[in-house]
């Protein structure tokens, strides 16, 4: 198995925040030791899931800041760097490194569209810009173009670029990439985490993890281990949660709505364009958490 950089079971970490929309740092140490408590060896802040759209750079490399401090070295911290306007990421990711993170995830650039010579271009310079191992992330879906596969080809030669978060949902074109290199791929998109682990990914970096991360640390193993009916048995029960948190409004929402039903933080307010859970979405994500398989706590390796 290739190595894998950041850990295996890693968590977008939502912002928690206070009901006037302020940062809740107290929020922020309690959901990263619920995290560390539920079989994760890597979080991620300052992604899609911490609403980085509508925080401020200062609130962004704040929040990476109170992570590195609250995780203290017992896990990862991968940082959001991404930015459609290459300055601006190379600026986040030079903060982000002296906040304390100890990798970067650096995100296609959004909504300019820049053809596939743009995009090494872009990866190229923010890698360059630290000394800390990059995860690219290729999500089509939000950032409108997708990282090509000869570009992630081309890309792997970047002695920082050393990993790939694949929320593309095209399977074949991730066996290409790691038939073709070293990068160590993590799956983006938790319905895809055991056909992507079976397929030689290294891990998961979920949004589902914030309510189900013992089960997905369980799921992940057993998939690793080649311990087939246990890894589809748990990947079938954890589709009613993974539809609640994934399938029925935005991500950051209904996960923070799960840690509120989960007495992990007292408030579940996202800010605006983001609006907070229907009673009808909380009633199915309840029915949800009820059906969580239940797991020996497993080992972080």
């Amino acid at each position: 198995m290739t190595n894998a950089p950041f850990g295996t079971l890693l968590t977008a970490m939502v912002t928690p925040m206070t009901p006037d929309g302020a940062i809740d740092r107290d929020g922020v140490a309690k959901v990263v030791e619920h995290l560390l408590a539920t079989g994760h060896d890597g979080i991620v802040v300052n992604g899609t899931t911490g609403e980085s759209a509508t925080l401020t750079t200062e609130e962004s490399i704040e929040v990476v800041r109170l992570v590195a401090g609250f995780v203290g070295g017992r896990a990862h911290v991968v940082a959001g760097a991404g930015s459609n306007d290459t300055a601006h990421a190379v600026h986040l990711a030079q903060e982000m490194a002296a906040a304390g993170a100890t990798g970067l995830l650096v995100v296609t650039p959004y909504y300019n569209k820049p053809p596939q010579r743009g995009l090494l271009a872009h990866f190229r310079t923010v890698a360059d810009a630290t000394d800390l191992p990059v995860c690219l992330y290729d999500i089509p879906g939000r950032a409108g173009i997708q990282i090509e596969t000869a570009t992630l080809i081309e890309l792997s030669g970047h002695p920082q670029i050393v990993a790939v978060k694949d929320a593309k949902a095209d399977l074949f074109a991730a066996t290409e990439v790691m038939a073709a290199t070293d990068l160590a791929w993590y799956s983006g998109d938790d319905a895809l985490a055991l056909a992507h682990v079976a397929q030689g990914a290294v891990g998961l970096i979920g949004v589902t993890t914030h309510a189900a991360g013992r089960q997905y640390r369980a799921l992940i193993e057993a998939a690793l281990e080649g311990r087939r009916d246990e890894a589809v048995a748990l990947n079938q029960q954890l589709v009613p949660i993974c539809n609640a948190v994934m399938n029925t409004s935005q991500g950051a929402i209904m996960a923070k709505a799960a840690l509120v039903e989960l007495g992990v933080i007292e408030h579940a307010t996202v800010r605006l364009p983001l609006v907070e859970s229907t009673p009808e979405h909380l009633d199915k994500l309840r029915g949800a958490l009820a059906t969580l398989p239940t797991v020996l706590e497993t080992p972080v390796r």
